[in-house]
């Protein structure tokens, strides 16, 4: 909590506050067994950035406490609204492309801010952008590191490299990189050996302890070394009259909110749902929403900052047997003996060991073998990945997530606007129809053009399938007239799905086939649904085609769709030789009316 605090740029105390009241409501509302609360990297980070860039955490710190516990509280607001209107379908517009791409980014910019504290840098750049913080990293000023003043200047202990005087204190890099590389191990055993998931648990505790022991010992030589200091003791203040509801930075803080209640709500959630998944129960998302929005409210209150389900701790929970939301009481309970009795001990904690600590937990939002696999299955997917982590790590945190989500937008709309059609053949043998370009062993049925629409038909798209079935006309008569095949006489538009296929390989097993085909969950509807646009749209087409003597035929729309086209009189035009319940049924019964009668 200390850490993470530090993170968002508020007094480390407020990490532990964050780490008493929230849990303790949770447990009363929430619906998940195993989540654990308190602050998390990814909303610290955000909220740290948002509000840095307006408001100095040195220069200001009143007012940016103020603006902080006003996000969360507008962060909780959103957050419970959503549950209460069942609006939750929201977040799912950050896929998890974008996520990762923006949980990658972010993670780096982290670990360099962390630098400042890893290089016992004094003053460094407040921006979370690369250039910034690696220019702030190798600024050539000459500075004093830690608490040293004055005559101690010859005390301190500065890198240099040729000319260039840099402002790093080497006792400060021994010790950081030293803890840094002890908690990486830790992390490495417990991720190699899951039985020992208490060695990577423990391990911040320890080296803690272990530092502020050291600095306690060697306070009077190491004056390059920076410490927390004092830290009040005590239960959480209340900060409801901190709340800033009017003045020039309102706008800010409901951006800050809803950012970073829309980032934690999904983190939580999907922490929530894993572990659940694990012992197979169900979490109330809806429910989950109020839990988490309420806490934040409180929490506001109560001068916490916007908390969420931590992956780590929940970990930790799983691991070690927790069967019930009661954990989050023991933690609560946990939090309350340091706020009241060890304060005082956390004294020389030194800067340098909660950078390494932070930069520990950071470095497992870097998932590399996602981005690959990425990759590998949607180059689209990679795209917004891609945007969202450049987006984080060269312009900033809250535009790169929007130009991530605009990305995964634009997907959604060009999937919506420019959906797929394919022609279909017959598998030999069988009344199955398939792609011709994804099965080789479908084959043409002369003198049928057999198409499938894989999306509802709308507005949006009526006028592309519409140009683009024609298309697929011209090409075939264009093809049967230089194979000198059989005219083009019917075109058939399924409008059923069917799941004849197993990781993209056709099922050969006959009896297996006539098995599905007997069971009606194995289709799926494509043509799901259809507005007016589309209605216009197949009685336009079917006079198109008329007039070049081609029959339009349709196999099996669904329930509604068919609804929609009996109201729309539709059907009376078409008639009821132009429908058809499947593609071998149409093919047949049209074939033989063509033969000529005894």
């Amino acid at each position: 909590g200390i850490s993470y605090a530090k993170l968002a740029n508020l007094p480390p105390i407020v990490g532990l506050y964050s780490s008493f009241v929230p849990p303790l409501i949770y447990s009363v509302l929430g619906s998940s067994r195993h989540l654990a609360v308190g602050p998390v990297s990814i909303a610290s980070l955000v909220m740290g950035t948002m509000l840095s860039g307006s408001v100095s955490s040195t220069d200001d710190p009143i007012l940016y406490l103020q603006l902080a516990f006003t996000a969360t509280f507008f962060a909780g607001v959103f957050q419970a609204s959503l549950g209460l209107l069942r609006l939750g379908f929201l977040i799912d517009f950050l896929s998890n492309a974008t996520l990762v791409g923006f949980m990658a980014g972010a993670a780096v910019i982290v670990a360099l801010q962390q630098l400042k504290g890893l290089l016992g840098i004094v003053h460094f750049t407040g921006k979370m952008q690369f250039v910034p913080v690696m220019t702030s990293v190798f600024d050539h000023k000459d500075e004093v590191s830690g608490f040293t003043k004055g005559k101690q200047l010859t005390k301190c202990s500065h890198v240099n490299i040729g000319l260039i005087h840099l402002q790093w204190s080497w006792q400060t890099i021994v010790m950081g990189f030293g803890f840094l590389l002890f908690l990486l191990t830790t992390r490495q055993i417990s991720i190699k050996k899951p039985k020992l998931f208490w060695v990577s648990a423990a391990a911040p505790l320890t080296s803690v302890i272990l530092s502020t022991i050291l600095v306690f010992c060697i306070k009077s030589k190491a004056h390059g070394i920076s410490y927390i200091g004092h830290l009040p003791k005590g239960l959480n203040p209340p900060s409801l009259n901190m709340l800033y509801f009017n003045g020039q930075y309102l706008a800010l803080t409901i951006k800050t909110g809803l950012i970073t209640g829309i980032l934690s709500l999904t983190e939580g959630i999907a922490v929530g749902r894993t572990f659940a998944s694990l012992q197979n129960y169900q979490v109330d998302g809806n429910k989950e929403m109020m839990a988490i929005g309420l806490m934040n409210m409180a929490g506001s209150c109560t001068s916490c900052y916007v908390t969420t389900g931590s992956f780590s701790r929940s970990a930790v929970n799983y691991n070690a047997g927790a069967q019930t939301a009661v954990s989050n009481i023991v933690l609560a309970a946990a939090v309350l003996v340091t706020l009241l009795f060890l304060m005082p001990l956390f004294y020389y904690t030194p800067n340098v060991i909660l950078a390494a600590i932070i930069i520990t937990a950071v470095i497992g939002l870097i998932d590399y073998r996602a981005a690959y696999k990425l990759w590998k299955v949607d180059k689209f997917d990679f795209l917004a990945c891609m945007c969202s982590f450049f987006g984080v790590l060269f312009i900033s945190v809250p535009l790169g997530l929007a130009i991530a989500v605009g990305v995964s937008i634009f997907k959604i709309l060009l999937h919506v606007t420019r959906p797929n059609t394919v022609v279909l053949g017959n598998i030999p043998r069988t009344q199955i129809y398939q792609s011709l370009n994804r099965y080789k062993e479908a084959s043409r049925v002369p003198s049928f053009l057999i198409l499938a629409i894989e999306s509802p038909i709308y507005f949006a798209n009526s006028t592309y399938l519409q140009e683009r079935m024609l298309r697929w006309v011209r090409e075939e008569e264009e093809r049967i007239n230089e194979s000198h095949e059989s005219t083009l006489k019917c075109i058939i538009i399924d409008m059923t799905g069917k799941l004849y296929e197993l990781c993209g390989k056709i099922i050969y097993s006959q009896e297996f086939l006539i098995c599905i085909l007997a069971n009606s969950e194995a289709n799926f509807s494509a043509v799901s649904a259809i507005d007016t646009s589309g209605i216009d749209m197949l009685c336009e087409l079917r006079k198109i085609l008329e007039k070049r003597s081609l029959q339009l035929v349709l196999v099996n729309p669904v329930g509604s769709v068919m609804e929609k086209m009996h109201k729309s009189k539709i059907l009376e035009s078409f008639g009821m030789s132009a429908m058809y319940l499947t593609v071998g049924e149409a093919v047949g019964d049209i074939a033989a009316s063509w033969k000529p009668q005894p």
